[in-house]
């Protein structure tokens, strides 16, 4: 993610989303500076640097994006399993800068996904991928979290 982590419930409420997705696999968060300025296109061009630099070569890539595919919850979790399936070791989700990312960005993400078509903060993005993530987790286990 570009940005940083703003304390608050949104944030709290976060953390409290990742430790329970930590009991179901490893999870770790990178957060990456925000760029200088006030230059939308620089700042979409140095935050896509900054990303980048962070995932590792091997990695598969999902992108969020308003425009991105809209997935339901159960077919979200399908994706992931059958992922997992494949022996994917690691997935890095992509919260891009408040201008977004550089086409190098999407052209790296093997994916690109809609939480929504509406804008959301990054701190709240983070919340509602850490929750579907769980659900997928849920679902996948078939446990009754996701009814």
């Amino acid at each position: 993610m570009v940005g940083r982590n703003a304390p608050g419930p949104v944030t709290e409420a976060f953390e409290e989303m990742l430790g329970r997705l930590q009991r179901s696999f490893p999870v770790d968060q990178v957060v990456v500076a925000d760029p200088p300025g006030t230059d939308p296109e620089r700042k979409r061009r140095e935050g896509t640097d900054r990303l980048l630099k962070a995932v590792e070569r091997d990695t598969l890539v999902v992108l969020l994006d308003e425009r991105g595919e809209g997935l339901s919850s159960t077919a979200f979790a399908a994706r992931l399993g059958r992922w997992r399936d494949q022996g994917t070791r690691q997935v890095a989700f992509v919260i891009g800068g408040a201008y977004g990312v550089d086409d190098r960005m999407r052209a790296r993400a093997t994916q690109v996904i809609a939480l929504s078509p509406m804008t959301f903060t990054h701190q709240l993005v983070r919340l509602v991928l850490a929750e579907q993530l769980y659900r997928a987790a849920e679902i996948l286990r078939g446990s009754g979290y996701h009814h």
